[in-house]
C-alpha cells in the first residue's frame, strides 16, 4: 500500500515559481523564541531552507514560502501547535523594523494602519492587507495571497498578534478587538487564541482580520514624529525600489489563490474566478494552457494540497474537510482522495498521525 507523504504532490501539482519576498525584520527574535519553546533552531531553519545569518540583518529579504514553513516547522519540532500564536504575542512593533516605525511614528492610531497598508507591499509581498471602515466599526484583513504556499496558519496568528501589538501600542494593554477572524479550521486549543485577544476568535473565515471600534483611530500614537516618520517611509520607497523584485505571483498562483477562497462554496467555476481576478475567462483559459494547464486540473491540484494540509487537523472531522474543499458528498472525496493517494483519507490520517516532517 503506498502512502504518500506530507506535501508529496501528484501530477498535477504546481512548482512554487519565483521567489517572493519578506523582509527579515519579521522573523526578529526568532532563534531565541524556538529555543525558549525547547526546540533546535539550526535544525528548524535549516528544515525551511532559512540561513540563520540573513536574520541578523532586517532589511534583507526571506522567501516568503520558507518564512511560512520555518514556523509551521517549529510548531511541529516544539510540539507547541500554538507556537505562532505565542511568537505574535510577545512581538513588539519596534521589532519590525521599517514597517513597526511606520506605525509607531504616524500621528494617530488611523494613520498608523493607514500608513502600514500603503507600505505593507515592501515588507511582504503577494499579501494583502486592508483596513475597510465600516459604520462604527473597522476591519484590518490580512492574507497571503501567494497561491503555492497553502501551510501558514502559524503565520496567520503571528501576522495577527503583530497587528493587535501595534494597535495595543496606542491602546494600552488591556485593549482588545471586538472580534477576530482566521481563515483556517479551528485548531484544538482555540481557547488560547480567545485568551490572547481577549476576544471572541472564529474560523473558516474568508480572511484573517481583527474587527474593532472605530473610534480608536483617533487616539494618538505615542511615539508620533512626523520627521522620523518621513525618514522611514523615504527609506522603504528606496527598499523598495532597489529590490527588483516582482510584487505579483503568475496565473497559476493567482488562480490556485481563488479557487482556495472559492471552494468551501462548492466547486468554483472558471468564470468565478476569472470575475475574481477582473479577467475575461478565455483569457485565463489560455494563460494556463500556455503553461500546460487545464482549469480543471489546477482545481483537482489545490484540493488534493489542501486535502493533506486540513487531514493534518486532527480534530477535524474529515465531513467537515469534504464540504471545504467543496465537495457535496463524502463519497466523492473519498474516491477522489483514492486516485490521488490509493488510500482512504481516514487510512492517510492514521498512517500520519503524530508524525513530524523528517
Amino acid at each position: 500500500m503506498h502512502v504518500a507523504q506530507p506535501g508529496q504532490i501528484a501530477q498535477t501539482g504546481m512548482p512554487l515559481g519565483s521567489p517572493i519576498g519578506i523582509l527579515a525584520s519579521a522573523a526578529t527574535g526568532l532563534v531565541d523564541f524556538i529555543q525558549h519553546q525547547g526546540g533546535d533552531p539550526e535544525r528548524i531553519l535549516g528544515r525551511a531552507g532559512i540561513d540563520a545569518s540573513r536574520l541578523e540583518h532586517p532589511t534583507l529579504s526571506l522567501d516568503l514560502n520558507q518564512y511560512c514553513q520555518v514556523f509551521e516547522e517549529a510548531a511541529r519540532q516544539t510540539g507547541n501547535d500554538n507556537f505562532g500564536l505565542r511568537f505574535g504575542q510577545q512581538f513588539k512593533p519596534d521589532s519590525l523594523g521599517l514597517l513597526g516605525y511606520v506605525g509607531m511614528c504616524s500621528a494617530t492610531l488611523g494613520e498608523a494602519l493607514r500608513n502600514v497598508v500603503s507600505t505593507f507591499p515592501v515588507h511582504q509581498q503577494s499579501s494583502l492587507l486592508r483596513l475597510q471602515e465600516r459604520g462604527e466599526l473597522c476591519q484590518l484583513d490580512y492574507q497571503v495571497q501567494y497561491g503555492a504556499i497553502l501551510r501558514k496558519r502559524q503565520d496567520a496568528e503571528l501576522s495577527l498578534g503583530m497587528f493587535v501589538n501595534l494597535m495595543r501600542h496606542a491602546l494600552g494593554q488591556a485593549w482588545a478587538p471586538e472580534k477576530v477572524l482566521f481563515e483556517h479550521p479551528q485548531p484544538e486549543a482555540w481557547h488560547e487564541h480567545c485568551k490572547v485577544f481577549d476576544a471572541p476568535v472564529l474560523f473558516n473565515q474568508p480572511h484573517n482580520s481583527l474587527i474593532f471600534r472605530r473610534s480608536v483611530l483617533e487616539r494618538p500614537m505615542p511615539g508620533r514624529d512626523p520627521r522620523l516618520l518621513a525618514i522611514v517611509i523615504e527609506s522603504m520607497r528606496m527598499l523598495g525600489g532597489q529590490a527588483g523584485v516582482k510584487s505579483r505571483p503568475g496565473i497559476v498562483d493567482d488562480v490556485k489563490s481563488q479557487v482556495r477562497a472559492l471552494l468551501n462554496e462548492g466547486y468554483p467555476s472558471l468564470e468565478q474566478v476569472a470575475d475574481q481576478l477582473r479577467l475575461p475567462s478565455w483569457t485565463v483559459q489560455r494563460r494556463l494552457q500556455e503553461q500546460g494547464l487545464s482549469f480543471s486540473a489546477l482545481v483537482d491540484s489545490v484540493r488534493q494540497e489542501l486535502a493533506t494540509y486540513y487531514l493534518q487537523q486532527s480534530n477535524l472531522p474529515i465531513s467537515e474537510l469534504a464540504l471545504l474543499l467543496g465537495y457535496s458528498e463524502i463519497s466523492a472525496f473519498s474516491r477522489a482522495f483514492r486516485r490521488w493517494f490509493e488510500v482512504s483519507p481516514k487510512q492517510w490520517r492514521q498512517a500520519h498521525k503524530g508524525q513530524s516532517a523528517d
